[in-house]
């Protein structure tokens, strides 16, 4: 008998009203690379269960990565709800679903990868980085692939198999006044699509063009950001305005724009499960929902939040199939109770080079990588952050010299409005522990930068 049969007929016999169960089998594989050497192979193997109980409205769950012990733990866990609020505006886990799979989301070269291939991989991007004027590169490479499966007492029962791979170079040179380094990063679902080499290549750029930075004075800059650091304020600083239950408590930044305009009217914001090769890819979200493309803003305009049930409900509103249980490095886990979460933040991709951006800035700095980015004021949407590599000092149309740190302290509704240019070169990024986005590069008027 499978944990999904014990779980629901152990469910019906203590009469519960709803169960879900989830079940996550997964292998990971982790290279770790420092001091230009690769340090650390390891595997693992993990299989867990999810299970949440709903009983006259009353919400319990757990996890266990011991099938055996289901029944022990529902009976243990049916009797803590005698102590548990009811959350009234709970209706009900969702029923079977008709979904259409989605391509090359699943990869066999990927599931079937050995160490001695990811070891291969993985000194392909320490090779790409090598320079005599490189001192140092650190970084890492994860191979995720994972075996999902969500059934509940209302009939639904979805399996899903996917594959990930990330991986991320630092290169380091101690060769000028002061030290300096660079980023590389891919991220990918399938093997064929994913580029080791160009990780080290673009790590070793950023670094070796970073070496003796000139000082970047006090003043107001035009800022071309590109994908890399996008992604970084995609995921600490754009996402949560967007997150229903965050836009329901009027603690976004954008609680009272609904429908308004808060941004340039060339900027468009969409949360894409359906991308292709995006990290957060799915045909179903985490509590079975089917999943579909959800404009946050289109043409300037702010029309959508993303939600899970539970966020939804309380608000007497719908799930947007953004339910999440996230995973470590990638993918999903068997959390019992999920979070909402966008799955690939994208913008759309203008149609203008980053080149063509450079030459029509006056006055301004190429940003590669963003470090602490964080919310200073969340209502208002003031964030800081600190660009410390990766920075180009940009006079009448030309890249003049590296520059050094600087420190931004800045606002979200200001940044948006403020928008000059979209460029055509949509990346992939993932950040370390963080949200998956596809983006290209933005270019932004009016940017206060302080030296450091």
């Amino acid at each position: 008998m499978s944990a999904f049969d014990k779980a629901s007929i152990f469910s019906k016999k203590f009469a519960i009203d709803e169960c879900e169960i989830v079940f996550v089998k997964k292998k990971t594989i982790t290279v770790r690379i420092t001091d230009s050497e690769i340090t650390e192979i390891k595997q693992n193997f993990d299989e867990s269960y999810g299970i949440r109980l709903i009983h006259q409205k009353k919400i319990s769950s757990f996890q266990s990565s011991d099938e055996f012990e289901i029944e022990k733990i529902i009976k243990k866990s049916l009797k803590t709800t005698t102590l548990l609020k009811p959350r009234n505006f709970w209706k009900s886990l969702p029923s079977t679903i008709n979904y259409i799979p989605i391509d090359n989301t699943h990869d066999w070269k990927l599931e079937k990868i050995s160490g001695t291939k990811a070891t291969d991989i993985a000194q392909n991007m320490i090779n790409s980085a090598l320079d005599k004027q490189i001192d140092s590169i650190s970084g890492s490479l994860n191979i995720v692939s994972e075996h999902f499966e969500i059934s509940n007492s209302n009939g639904l029962d979805l399996t899903d198999k996917a594959t990930y791979i990330s991986g991320i170079i630092n290169a380091e040179s101690e060769k000028g006044h002061t030290s300096v380094s660079g980023i590389g990063q891919e991220c990918s679902r399938t093997l064929d699509k994913f580029s080791a080499e160009k990780i080290g290549q673009d790590a070793k750029k950023m670094c070796v063009k970073s070496i003796n930075p000139k000082k970047c004075e006090n003043d107001t800059y035009s800022v071309i950001f590109e994908p890399y650091s996008v992604g970084e304020l995609l995921s600490f600083v754009f996402a949560s305005n967007f997150n229903f239950k965050t836009f329901s408590e009027k603690k976004s930044c954008f609680s009272n724009s609904f429908q308004d305009k808060v941004s340039v009217e060339d900027f468009n914001l969409i949360d894409d499960p359906h991308a292709p090769n995006g990290i957060g890819t799915k045909p179903f979200d985490d509590e079975g929902i089917k999943t579909n493309p959800n404009n946050l803003i289109e043409k300037g305009i702010f029309i959508n939040t993303f939600s899970n049930l539970f966020d939804g409900f309380k608000e007497n509103k719908k799930s947007t199939g953004n339910a999440s249980r996230p995973g470590s490095p990638m993918g999903r886990s068997s959390e019992s109770i999920p979070i909402s979460s966008p799955h690939n933040l994208r913008i759309k991709s203008g149609d203008t080079s980053q080149e063509e951006i450079i030459k029509d800035t006056k006055h301004g700095l190429l940003v590669g990588r963003l470090w602490y980015t964080y919310a200073v004021n969340p209502i208002k949407g003031d964030f800081s952050c600190t660009a410390r590599s990766g920075i180009r000092i940009i006079e009448n149309g030309e890249i003049k010299n590296p520059g050094k740190p600087v420190r931004i302290i800045h606002s979200l509704p200001d940044l948006l409005l403020n928008i000059s240019a979209i460029g055509n070169n949509q990346k992939n990024i993932l950040q370390w522990a963080s949200l998956p986005s596809i983006t290209p590069s933005i270019k932004v008027e009016n940017i206060k930068m302080f030296s450091i």
